[in-house]
């Protein structure tokens, strides 16, 4: 039984994104979903994200981005058939479907198909982002670093972030009970709602157990955390300095690459692009090269 299937947890792992502190990575992680807002040219958004799947690759968590991919495509089709049906600014027309009643002429224009595949591209580039994030940043030590500002904060959420795998593991003992009942082949819609209160019922109950042997401890009294200062190692370094690099990058690029959708596609193809689009992957991976003291 795999009670973490479908999710995305983090393990340790030999990789420098790893071996840099957690608010360093988090940060970094931050700084591509700020550039995949800020950017709105497809190439670029198209070398971040060729750097998430490197990145994915350097800290060893290709199966989970593999995995998070197929999420992101999922969500992205929708997106852009959406826009496509729904937008009425581009004058290309490939199809018309005619009147649409409420939804007026249906005409399929390609700017709005490329403004969908622009959209859905940000979108899979955050997907990916944020699944790198859960599965290379240790959420113990990011939590541990809110603790200094709201310890009961940091508990609350450390333990939502623990009993995630329970109820996974809940859902699924329960979903097999189910089905070695008679009839349990043929799961309906009543049986998934019975699957789904037992579940939140167990997952209430554990909560004031652990509420009652928490307050047992002591910790309603808790106090801030000690400070304990950490020295800075290169890989800290590397990747702060990444983000930084990466957020400026993409605000320069937003500034002086330029792509309209409306009313007709106008997309600057220039060594300024192709610079920029360098820029961004190599501010995005080059914190990798260095794997000194990460190696198993």
């Amino acid at each position: 039984m795999n009670p973490g299937r479908g999710l995305f947890f983090y393990v340790r792992r030999s990789s420098p994104l790893h071996a840099a502190r957690a608010g360093v990575g988090a940060s970094w992680a931050l700084a591509i979903s700020s550039a995949a807002l800020v950017l709105s040219h497809p190439l670029a958004l198209l070398a971040l994200l060729g750097g998430v799947l490197g990145g994915a690759a350097g800290a060893c968590v290709w199966r989970e981005l593999r995995r998070a991919l197929a999420l992101a495509l999922v969500v992205a089709v929708p997106i852009v058939a959406v826009n496509v049906l729904v937008s009425r600014g581009g004058l290309t027309v490939f199809a018309r479907l005619g009147d649409l009643g409420p939804f007026g002429q249906g005409d399929l224009t390609v700017e709005a198909l490329v403004y969908g595949a622009v959209v859905a591209l940000k979108v899979s580039v955050l997907i990916l982002a944020a699944t790198l994030a859960s599965a290379a940043v240790d959420p113990d030590e990011l939590l541990r670093g809110v603790r200094r500002l709201s310890f009961r904060s940091a508990l609350t959420a450390t333990l939502a972030i623990r009993m995630i795998p329970l109820l996974a593991a809940d859902a699924q003992r329960l979903a097999e009970a189910q089905r070695t009942r008679p009839g349990g082949g043929h799961v309906r819609l009543r049986d998934r709602l019975a699957l789904v209160t037992a579940t939140l019922g167990g997952a209430l109950d554990r909560a004031l157990d652990v509420a009652a042997t928490l307050e047992l401890r002591g910790l309603a009294a808790a106090r801030k955390a000690p400070r304990r200062p950490r020295p800075w190692s290169r890989h800290d370094i590397a990747f702060a300095g990444s983000a930084l690099a990466l957020v400026a990058v993409a605000i320069a690029g937003a500034a002086h690459v330029s792509f309209d959708a409306y009313p007709l596609v106008r997309m600057q193809l220039s060594a300024g692009t192709a610079a920029l689009c360098v820029a961004l992957l190599a501010s995005m991976l080059l914190p990798f090269s260095d794997r000194r003291g990460v190696q198993p």
